[in-house]
């Protein structure tokens, strides 16, 4: 189309443009002006999505307007996103942080912001590199620390570290590798890389092509620094997917002659294995080589490892009951009826709909209090990994069913279960507790026996199969010598029981079959295993009930007071006007709300304890029936027990007013994890709690303080930290992975880890949740050494006063909670009679702990 324009000689108008420019400029103004105040109003106003579209105009016209906005911008973009977030407007919040950050590149509570969204959301990995690179901008920012430990801890399992530096294992598997490849295996897949340093063993040995695959985005990024820091990126192709999504020519030219993986878990199946091996055998690898044939390694196809033996042993240990048996019938006075049955999600159920890992894992050399074998160790199955048949049969074949012999007498806990692995017919790797090695083993709990004793000349029964990819233990029984059976409800429900013996023996087991009525309806109730530690903890349940009664008393006679000199001056009333005031007002309840995380009794208890409203906070339906259950069996009337959640809107507004005119004379908060770590925004709610408190109300705990001790542990360096190239071989794997360390161990068990204490306990840290102003954000702590050595970590723990004379203790033989510990980047060398001076540091729920020197 022409330029239908005409068109202006050279240097006309320059005037006109010079006034339009003007003009121009002071429409902006305008425009920007009229803006930010919309955009004000509309904040007045809490119209979050109006103001941040005015705030994006005011920025783009006027960038230098930037700093002076900035905070009033963040605080907009942050409220939208919540209400984005409330609405699963997914794509309009990411896209709103897309857009602040094209503004803001280098606003780091942005970009940590953005990190926490994508984190909620489940991506992991796009969230960790927010977090990482809020932390490159201001490496003080302590929300994006954090953050990124808690996202470190999911991205990169702590087991990676444990593992590098075992050095007998990469020694086994690298040898089992060289020994192929020299053999003549010269082309190689590595399922489950990780850093690739399998892959690496490969190369070093000479084969011609290596191919790895890892599924995780960090994990892929992590083994591509890792093989470019080790010049071998020329030589290994690293895949970014499963293997069962490669396809041969598009992602490897074609069949390889070895594949190496290390796939699996503690339970030998766990990490899909089987599955993965299936697909290798069927799309990936040459064919196996036959018996008797011979040739060139380079033309058939092989696994390493080669095979494993899986090894079980019955167990008596009494930590492990604790977690996942309610061992008591009596919890603070609150009787815990029979129509309820608490079970840990180890619990294998045949009919069970979803695939739930159906065990736990225990380092059992550390298990707290040791553990009692009951039986010999027995071989539970075998796998050949090189056999296609074989690995397709496992998840199809009907359970074999064992029988153990008894040796020692004792309480039938638990079977562990670990594995020795073939790697090749010259090298293996064992699990067992016995050996020094970085796995644990598999701990299917018992459940559902009448009698858990057991005795020599018994035999303890079970099915072992290889269901959902998973090592299944279930309907464990017991037959003493009498031929009598024990056996789980499961086992009773339409089983094959001519695996039992001769027919007088079914016969014996069928009369002795314990099965409860028909017509008792019983509630199961499924507890994670910290839950139900705390259902047997008896100082915990003690400790509070003993509070709440000195609490709860001192209210209501008060109340008794109130209420006397309010009937004192309504009977002189009633006299003066000859009225007969003899109807007594239905006096008005206490309120106590628990808002503890998870199941907890604490509302039943405290409706014992008089006139009291308790109000649980317990999300679950199946949790509720069962406190319902326990409410029924201790005769309180039905409506007494409150679920607070179904009166309020949400859960973040879960901490307001009983009613409208009431307060609450008890809250009960969550203030430890059971990690050993200090709970989330714990001050922020003791703030919101004590303004819900009437006059003498408490919260519980009342204050909390944190002790700790210096120790030199190998133990904790090693699963905190790879240690330099000695470990993995003379490769540089340590540096990469260790981006991802974290400066503080969870979940630890003080009393049975490997450590020296090199000073006696000390407190730390005094968090008041009643009396804020005795808190303190950063101080110092001086710490005499009693040993000579070096400190490698500080180990923590607290002391919760429910009052100031009821303390609960976290490091304690009945605790549910474990413990935590700083692991120091360096360790310090000390002498006997040495000072260190600690400098601990408390922001938003966050310790932190270092050393001054």
């Amino acid at each position: 189309m022409p330029n239908l324009r005409p068109r202006r000689r050279r240097g006309a108008g320059r005037g006109a443009r010079a006034a339009g420019r003007g003009a121009g400029a002071a429409g902006r103004d305008e425009l920007v002006s009229r803006s930010l105040q919309s955009a004000e109003h509309c904040l007045g106003a809490q119209d979050f999505g109006t103001a941040y579209a005015h705030y994006l105009l005011v920025l783009s016209l006027a960038p230098e307007l930037k700093d002076d906005v900035k905070e009033t911008f963040q605080y907009t973009l942050f409220r939208w996103a919540e209400e984005l977030d409330a609405l699963s407007r997914t794509q309009d919040l990411l896209g709103c942080y897309e857009q602040a950050l094209e503004l803001f590149p280098d606003d780091e509570v942005i970009c940590n912001s953005m990190g926490e969204h994508l984190f909620r959301m489940g991506f992991r990995d796009e969230a960790a590199g927010y977090f990482r690179k809020a932390m490159k901008l201001n490496p003080d920012f302590s929300d994006a620390k954090e953050n990124f430990y808690r996202v470190a801890n999911w991205l990169v399992e702590r087991w990676h570290f444990i593992m590098l530096n075992d050095t007998r294992r990469n020694t086994i598997y690298n040898a089992a590798i060289q020994k192929a490849v020299c053999l003549g295996s010269k082309s190689v897949l590595d399922i489950g890389a990780g850093t690739g340093i399998l892959s690496m063993f490969a190369k070093k040995a000479g084969a011609h092509l290596v191919y790895a695959c890892e599924l995780s985005k960090t994990m892929y990024e992590l083994a591509c620094d890792v093989v470019a820091a080790n010049e071998m990126e020329a030589g290994i192709k690293l895949l970014h997917m499963k293997s069962l999504d490669i396809e041969i020519p598009k992602h490897i030219p074609e069949r390889v002659s070895l594949v190496v993986t290390e796939t699996v878990d503690a339970g030998l199946f766990g990490e899909g294995i089987v599955e993965s091996l299936i697909h290798a055998w069927e799309h990936l690898l040459l064919q196996p080589k036959t018996k008797g044939e011979n040739g060139n390694c380079e033309k058939y196809g092989k696994v390493i490892p080669a095979s494993a033996v899986i090894f079980g042993m019955a167990v008596e240990c009494a930590e492990i009951r604790r977690h996942h048996r309610v061992g008591i019938k009596d919890i603070a006075g609150i009787c815990l009826p029979a129509s309820v049955k608490f079970q840990s999600p180890a619990y294998s159920s045949v009919d069970a709909e979803e695939t739930i890992e159906p065990y736990t894992t225990e380092k059992m050399s550390r298990v707290p209090g040791g553990y009692l074998a009951l039986t010999e160790c027995f071989e539970i199955m075998t796998v050949n990994f090189n056999n296609l048949q074989e690995l397709k049969s496992l998840a199809t074949k009907k359970p074999d069913k064992i029988g153990i012999p008894v040796i020692k007498e004792g309480i039938l806990d638990a079977i562990v279960v670990w594995f020795v692995l073939q790697l090749d017919d010259e090298h293996s790797l064992s699990t067992s507790p016995s050996e020094e090695t970085c796995w644990e083993q598999a701990v299917y709990p018992v459940h559902d026996l009448a009698d858990y004793w057991i005795k020599p000349e018994d035999q303890v029964m079970m099915e072992v199969s290889c269901q959902d990819c998973y090592l299944r233990i279930q309907s464990i029984s017991v037959f003493n010598s009498e031929h009598e059976m024990d056996v789980g409800r499961s086992f009773a429900k339409n089983k094959d029981l001519l695996s039992l013996g001769n027919e007088a023996e079914l016969c014996s087991a069928l009369a002795n079959l314990q099965t409860s009525k028909p017509d008792a309806v019983v509630q199961t109730c499924v507890l994670e295993s910290t839950e139900i530690a705390l259902l047997n903890n008896i100082p915990y349940h003690e400790g509070f009930k003993m509070a709440m009664k000195k609490v709860l008393s001192s209210l209501t006679l008060e109340k008794l007071g109130q209420a006397m000199d309010t009937q004192c001056q309504n009977n002189e009333m009633s006299c003066e006007s000859g009225q007969n005031n003899s109807e007594q007002s239905v006096p008005e309840p206490l309120y106590v709300l628990d808002v503890s995380e998870g199941f907890s009794v604490l509302p039943v208890i405290a409706g014992t304890l008089g006139q009291v409203k308790p109000y649980s906070s317990v999300e679950k339906d199946q949790h509720r029936m069962t406190l319902d259950l326990i409410s029924e069996a201790n005769h309180f009337p039905k409506e007494t027990l409150e679920f607070w959640l179904r009166h309020v809107e949400d859960e973040s507004a879960v901490l307001q007013r009983p009613k409208s005119d009431k307060l609450w004379s008890i809250i009960i908060l969550d203030v430890i994890e059971p990690s050993g770590l200090i709970q989330q925004e714990i001050m922020e709610k003791a703030a919101i709690s004590r303004c819900l408190l009437q006059s003498g109300g408490k919260i519980f705990p009342q204050y909390v303080l944190m002790f700790g001790l210096l120790v030199e542990s190998q133990t904790l360096v090693e699963e905190s930290a790879v240690q330099g190239t000695e470990r993995t071989l003379g490769f540089n794997v340590a540096p990469f992975i260790n981006q991802f360390q974290v400066p503080i161990r969870v979940f630890l068990d003080l009393s049975s880890l490997p450590c020296i204490p090199l000073s006696k306990p000390v407190e730390l840290l005094r968090l008041d949740l009643m009396t804020p102003y005795l808190n303190t954000s950063n101080r110092e702590v001086k710490v005499r050494i009693c040993k000579s050595g070096q400190v490698t970590a500080i180990p923590f723990w607290y002391h919760m006063y429910l009052d100031d004379e009821i303390r609960l203790d976290t490091s304690s033989e009945a605790s549910h909670w474990k413990q935590a510990a700083v692991v120091l980047d360096n360790p310090i060398q000390v002498e006997m009679g040495d000072e260190l001076v600690l400098n601990v540091q408390h922001h938003k729920s966050n310790v932190s702990i270092t050393v001054k020197q």
